[in-house]
């Protein structure tokens, strides 16, 4: 069973997106559609901007998003998955390659979700870091252990995990983290803590746009962050999309359901490479690729 898998925030670089405009009408259409949904020139920004201005947040995301679902729109006929998932922002992507979401509400609601979670960024100094070499249970119980807010965000592959939460207990958990055995604890250059307690206002703010979207049933089963399960019923899925931005995204949990459920073949779709490197650290023995087209 084929596996289509869409990234998330932090696989954008300069050029993104381009080949597609210069080779598909379809893709032409939808960028500059984007183009006039997001009322500035996106397209500008990720064929020609530098590093820094595709960092932007209402940039990075929507932008990892289009290239994404433009890439699944372009791929056509060939695009026929069995299932799909997303990394974070990727979810979005995920949602809308399914017929989930249309292009339109997909992206707006990104735009969304961006703008309220830099605002959530802003209202409290929080970061974000990457344990790597222990076990799930040993980074949640020293986060338990730890006073203040911090909690385990991302289950990347087995033996790495990203925390979230505020500075000052971050910085404790890391250091009680390398006592314990930790090959890396290391903060991450982010703008908050994604993924925890302290994005409730942006979840706030996200959960009336999405209650205000239409959700249509999927093509296929999208297995969500939160709950780490295929899912196909629309209310459901809008409940599992509020609650991302405050829990965990489960993705080498998500990963494993995928196999234990026949998935045989992982394809990423959208910008970069990093899914396909987790794949091979979750599971060796399904077959991992990029998506492409001519």
């Amino acid at each position: 069973m084929k596996a289509y898998v869409f990234p998330g925030q932090g696989a954008q670089f300069t050029g993104m997106g381009l080949d597609l405009y210069e080779k598909s009408p379809l893709a032409q259409e939808l960028f500059e559609q984007a183009n006039s949904i997001l009322g500035f020139s996106i397209t500008d920004v990720m064929f020609e901007g530098t590093a820094e201005e595709l960092k932007q947040t209402k940039v990075t995301q929507p932008a990892i998003f289009l290239h994404s679902v433009i890439l699944a729109k372009v791929l056509g006929e060939d695009f026929k998955p069995d299932m799909v998932a997303g990394h974070s922002l990727g979810e979005f992507s995920a949602l809308v390659a399914s017929n989930a979401l249309s292009f339109e509400d997909g992206l707006k609601l990104v735009s969304t979700r961006a703008r309220a979670m830099q605002k959530a960024c802003e209202m409290q100094e929080s970061t974000m870091a990457a344990v790597l070499g222990l076990e799930d249970e040993v980074v949640e119980e020293v986060c338990d252990s730890v006073d203040g807010v911090v909690v385990a965000a991302n289950y990347n592959c087995p033996g790495q995990i990203v925390i979230s939460g505020e500075v000052e207990a971050i910085n404790k958990a890391c250091d009680i983290l390398k006592e314990k055995g930790a090959k890396r604890a290391l903060v991450l250059p982010v703008g908050g803590a994604f993924h925890s307690p302290l994005m409730e206002p942006a979840r706030e703010e996200l959960a009336k746009a999405i209650e205000e979207t239409t959700f249509n049933t999927p093509i296929c089963p999208v297995y969500q962050n939160v709950v780490a399960k295929g899912v196909t019923d629309p209310a459901e899925i809008k409940e599992n999309l509020v609650s991302q931005l405050t829990g965990a995204v489960k993705w080498t949990q998500s990963v494993q359901q995928m196999v234990a459920d026949g998935g045989t073949e992982f394809i990423e779709v959208g910008p970069g490479k990093v899914l396909q490197g987790l794949m091979r650290k979750i599971d060796r023995n399904v077959a991992a690729s990029g998506a492409s087209f001519e």
